[in-house]
């Protein structure tokens, strides 16, 4: 869900500035990343950091890239309504795009029907190199 986090006052000061920080980023960024960028805001130990990524990433506001062990801002304001979000990383410049669509929340339910699995939520990862990277 992309939401300016001065317009939900629910999030601390931590969360803010985490968030704040991953919609700044040009990509992904790991959690000991963002605490080397927030160390001159207090920010002491990786433990702040996770706690507040925990937090926005249960709020909508942040998503995990499992292959990267890093996160992403959520660019996507229907993250809420579909069950499966997809992700196509170029490995070259690690630009992120975030996709959300109902067609992918169909793939994964017929997928999960196949397994005899109730799907809650999922992520795809999907890597390879971009247009722009494949050119240079």
């Amino acid at each position: 869900m992309l939401q300016d986090p001065n317009i939900d006052s629910s999030l601390t000061k931590n969360q803010s500035l985490v968030l704040e920080s991953l919609n700044d980023a040009r990509g992904p960024l790991s959690a000991y990343s963002i605490l080397d960028k927030l160390r001159n805001k207090g920010f002491k130990a990786p433990l702040q950091v996770y706690r507040a990524l925990d937090k926005l990433t249960e709020f909508g506001f942040v998503h995990r890239l499992e292959s990267l062990n890093s996160f992403i801002a959520c660019k996507h304001a229907s993250c809420d309504d579909s069950a499966a979000t997809a992700f196509v990383i170029c490995d070259s410049c690690e630009v992120v795009q975030e996709m959300s669509d109902i067609s992918i929340s169909n793939f994964m339910a017929v997928l999960a029907n196949k397994a005899s699995v109730k799907p809650i939520k999922s992520n795809i990862e999907l890597h390879g190199i971009c247009n722009d990277c494949e050119k240079k």
